[in-house]
């Protein structure tokens, strides 16, 4: 039970491009987000698709197959944990961010998008 303390693991569809940064050749960061969608009925029986949208962030050799791989509208599964962090934004105002720090995925198609 000690490594399911911040454990996050989700099935969902890139939404854009991810975002790739190089720090130098050992060093990457990919950033982007994925849509998971649940669907139910309401009280008028109506069905009813709700979309959330989660920020996540990959490291290095993850990093390296989500840029070669994966592109807009592919559909991974993914383990990570969850981050919290704050920032100062242009004009001086904090701002906060919630993200997954993705450790492990499955790709479940591959879209690589020009």
């Amino acid at each position: 039970m000690q490594n399911l303390k911040n454990k996050v693991q989700l099935i969902g569809n890139i939404g854009q491009t991810p975002e790739v940064i190089n720090f130098d050749k050992q060093k990457k960061l990919v950033k982007f987000s994925i849509a998971t969608s649940e669907t139910y009925k309401n009280a008028q029986g109506e069905r009813v698709q709700e979309t959330q949208w989660h920020n996540v962030v990959a490291w290095n050799k993850l990093g390296m197959l989500v840029e070669t791989y994966l592109g807009k509208g592919s559909k991974i599964a993914l383990e990570g944990k969850l981050s919290n962090r704050s920032y100062e934004d242009k004009d001086g105002n904090k701002r906060y961010v919630t993200e997954i720090i993705m450790q492990d995925m499955v790709m479940l198609d591959v879209k690589k998008s020009a």
